[in-house]
């Protein structure tokens, strides 16, 4: 790969557990201590098993489409800048309003939430999916892949700390501060789809890099 550290950087910018706090806390706002707990546990074990499986047969599944990596590429890359775009708003990656309002629902009538709206979208979705996909594709040896794996685990265990300390995460950064750091993760998001787009564009139109 490229660099090892690249696609773990943009894991944690995409799926920004941190700008995800408010929504935690306020979907899990009547539930018992042991509940949220559990919540939590739930939604990033649910974040691991979508970043490692994305890595491990995002590339079967877009060979079964016949679909090559260059268009992947600039599809992906496009998925990552409106991502980024909705962060420099101060919202998660790939939410909608309606996300929101299903959560806060689901919530009420005693649902779970941890995997559906926690995890997909406000986690994880299909700009994360895509990204673990351009890397895969990255890999020379099969350790490499393994470390996209193991980088699930991180952004997993990075997951449960943040919403097991939500309600201090909160009182600390209050809104301004979760706000700014999503607004930076946006930032750093969005310079990574411009190359990602870049690399797809390249390849799609040689005679672009003339």
């Amino acid at each position: 790969m490229e660099s090892l550290l690249k696609p773990l950087i943009t894991l944690l910018a995409i799926v920004n557990p941190i700008g995800v706090v408010p929504f935690f806390i306020h979907f899990t706002r009547s539930f018992s201590e042991q509940h949220r707990a559990r919540t939590a546990k739930v939604a990033a074990f649910s974040a691991f098993l979508v970043i490692s499986l994305s890595a491990l047969l995002g590339l079967q599944i877009i060979g079964f489409f016949g679909i090559s990596l260059a268009s992947f590429q600039v599809g992906g890359g496009l998925l990552l800048l409106m991502s980024a775009i909705q962060m420099l708003g101060a919202e998660p990656a790939e939410s909608k309003p309606q996300d929101i309002d299903e959560g806060a629902h689901r919530a009420d009538t005693g649902s779970s939430i941890a995997v559906v709206p926690l995890t997909i979208p406000l986690l994880t979705g299909p700009a994360t999916i895509s990204t673990m996909v351009i890397y895969a594709e990255k890999t020379v040896k099969w350790w490499e892949l393994g470390v996209l794996v193991l980088y699930g685990v991180v952004v997993g265990l990075a997951t449960l700390m943040v919403f097991s300390a939500a309600e201090r995460i909160g009182r600390f950064l209050g809104q301004t501060g979760i706000n700014v750091m999503t607004r930076l993760m946006g930032l750093i998001l969005a310079a990574i789809a411009v190359e990602v787009m870049a690399d797809g564009l390249g390849t799609l139109f040689p005679g672009l890099l003339g």
